[in-house]
């Protein structure tokens, strides 16, 4: 598994996402869904872009088990958190009923960044 072409590859998917989320707001003058496309920016292209370049400049932190855990706990994470915000913000779900898989969604997310720190920590 290349871990850091795996986030990078998918950190664009998230950057089109969010470049045609923001095309829609401003055409549609709706900007109801922007805490979502900052969410998508921010926790797909712009964390995930990082991590890639982070794992590309350290070779050995992508060769840890640690890498493969904090790459599918961002991806699990990231995917179900985005999922239900744009639930939340379009009125499919209230904000009960994101309890309890929003949390942990975040728990999840969490768990892959303090992975990726321990990974910093012993191997940078």
């Amino acid at each position: 598994m290349q871990i850091s072409r795996n986030f990078m590859v998918i950190g664009v998917a998230y950057l089109f996402l969010g470049i045609g989320l923001g095309m829609y707001m401003g055409g549609s003058g709706d900007h109801s869904l922007a805490p979502l496309h900052a969410h998508i920016n921010l926790l797909g292209f712009t964390l995930m872009t990082v991590f890639g370049l982070v794992y590309r400049v350290i070779p050995a932190m992508g060769a840890t088990t640690l890498a493969r855990a904090h790459f599918w706990l961002h991806q699990a994470g990231a995917l179900i958190l985005l999922a239900m915000l744009s639930m939340l913000l379009t009125g499919r779900i209230t904000e009960a009923g994101m309890a309890p898989l929003a949390p942990l969604a975040e728990l999840l997310v969490l768990l892959g960044v303090a992975s990726f720190a321990y990974n910093v920590w012993h191997n940078a």
